[in-house]
């Protein structure tokens, strides 16, 4: 009978319905709306960003700017430093249910290794990646190479993130169309719309690391079960969303709005990214007038920095007039007096003869919605008009600017000659990791610099393991930088997020927007 009672009770609480759990959803604004989900492909922070949410990574770097494993359970170096073996850690799992495999992280390293300028020298350094075992793989290098864990713990774009082997055998140079990762999120395609939204949800088979988060390293440790980006170009209905209470999370407020937020008792400003970032114009080196060096060095010599970030920037406080490729106060962070601070039109216009310029309106693109970057391009109009050039503004959204800049047609037929952009300085600051200082001509980030110098000094740096050495092979780095015009360095400064402090907590400070750890009251 007592069987037979208890078997009845069974049965009616089976019947009765169990109550649905609520589910807790974070909804942000990001700096950016997502439409290139490649981070491979494309070095756009928000690529990155996305990137961040649905894969994993090698190692990363903590809050000591230590390299540490993230999947990597543990590693081993020869004694000459030439065969790096590297194990997995257990359970790690796709999304699809499937393992991750040695061959997975050999062709991900390998088609990051084509695209990043970083990875490119490691491979160039590399004699084989070959399996062990399904968890195991060896690195063998056929030289020195100083740097192979920070290649692969780079945080910045391009990030080493791990895909399976048929998506990471992709061509490097095509982008993906599966979007299967092994990180904290998924991604939800099906509800992704670009200009709309992006959604992602918690990974539950996701096996964080043991280890207190810290900054990228360490566990990611998920704390909500749905994200969403909710795309708001407009900054002053970005704001007034999170001051509604439409949202929990606004990534990056416009300075002359952040007074508005700071009197509200329920929104906290955030400066995640202590380090800031530094604002950068990129000449296009394949196209007329910027073929030529003069033509680029007489740019350089119309700019004046604290113009450019008093416009895009405001508060003082908040900038710092930088002329250093390397970052002010960075261990590289050579200066150079006057350049870029104080103009000589006189110089910019003699070289600027010199180029043999004709003239021709140069194309400037212009993102109107990002607001890290978009009012850098009306003043260095006026700045480069003051020494002579033509400049055509051309508006669009950042998405639009990503693509473009990819091209290589002229400026005629779609091409472009200068976009700016802002970039953590975690991604500058050192001469052999940063994309923006390769100069491997059709390998090169966007604006393809083409200069063997650089190059041969970049890899002497990257083998170089004494560090006095090392740090004269950087300064020489950022000499050639700034001689051959790679880039052209306009400023730091560090930015605010703003967020709900009566919903959220655990917001981590990283270079990146991170939302593992942030839980939902």
């Amino acid at each position: 009978m007592r069987k037979v009672i208890l078997a009845a009770a069974l049965w009616a609480l089976i019947a009765v319905p169990l109550p649905v759990l609520a589910q807790s959803t974070l909804r942000m604004v990001a700096h950016a709306d997502l439409k290139i989900l490649d981070p491979v492909w494309s070095t756009a922070n928000i690529t990155r960003n996305h990137g961040y949410m649905v894969y994993d990574v090698l190692f990363s770097t903590d809050a000591d700017f230590r390299i540490q494993p993230q999947m990597v359970e543990n590693y081993e170096v020869s004694p000459d430093r030439l065969t790096w073996t590297f194990t997995l850690r257990d359970g790690l799992e796709w999304h699809d249910g499937k393992p991750v495999t040695a061959d997975d992280c050999i062709a991900s390293i390998r088609r990051w290794g084509a695209r990043d300028g970083f990875g490119q020298l490691l491979m160039r350094a590399t004699a084989e990646l070959k399996p062990v075992d399904a968890k195991t793989f060896v690195l063998v290098l056929k030289e020195p190479f100083g740097l192979v864990l920070e290649a692969l713990g780079k945080i910045g774009s391009n990030v080493p993130f791990m895909m399976p082997r048929r998506v990471a055998e992709t061509d490097p140079n095509k982008q993906i169309d599966d979007y299967t990762g092994s990180g904290p999120f998924i991604f939800k395609k099906d509800e992704w719309k670009a200009g709309e939204r992006v959604v992602y949800v918690r990974n539950p088979k996701y096996r964080p690391r043991a280890e207190p988060p810290s900054m990228m390293a360490g566990g990611k440790v998920v704390k909500v079960d749905r994200v969403e980006w909710i795309a708001i170009p407009d900054a002053n209905s970005a704001v007034n969303a999170l001051l509604a209470g439409e949202i929990d999370l606004l990534e990056a407020p416009p300075a002359d709005l952040q007074p508005l937020l700071r009197a509200d008792g329920n929104i906290a400003l955030f400066g995640f990214n202590g380090l800031g970032g530094q604002g950068m114009m990129r000449f296009n080196h394949l196209h007329p007038p910027f073929d030529n060096v003069k033509a680029r060095q007489a740019a350089m010599h119309a700019m004046a920095i604290e113009d450019l970030q008093r416009a895009q920037v405001g508060d003082p406080e908040r900038y710092r007039v930088c002329n250093a490729p390397f970052i002010c106060g960075a261990p590289y962070g050579k200066e150079y007096g006057d350049l870029l601070i104080k103009p000589d039109l006189d110089k910019a216009r003699a070289l600027l003869k010199e180029s043999g310029y004709d003239g021709t309106p140069i194309v400037m693109l212009h993102q109107t919605d990002l607001v890290s970057s978009n009012q850098f391009q009306p003043v260095a109009k006026q700045q480069l008009e003051r020494a002579g050039f033509k400049v055509e503004l051309q508006a669009m959204d950042w998405n639009t600017v990503v693509a473009r800049r990819a091209r290589k047609e002229p400026p005629s037929k779609g091409g472009w000659n200068i976009f700016f952009t802002t970039n953590p300085t975690v991604d500058v600051d050192n001469p052999g990791t940063s994309n923006f200082a390769a100069a491997s001509c059709e390998k090169a980030w966007f604006g393809w610099p083409c200069d063997p110098e650089v190059e041969k000094l970049r890899a002497e740096f990257i083998n170089e393991t004494d560090p006095a050495k090392r740090k004269a092979l950087g300064f020489a780095i950022s000499d050639r930088v700034i001689e051959q015009g790679i880039y052209v360095p306009v400023g730091q400064a560090r930015g605010f997020g703003a967020y709900r402090k009566d919903r959220l907590d655990g917001w981590l400070p990283a270079p990146v927007a991170l939302v593992w750890n942030i839980s939902k009251k």
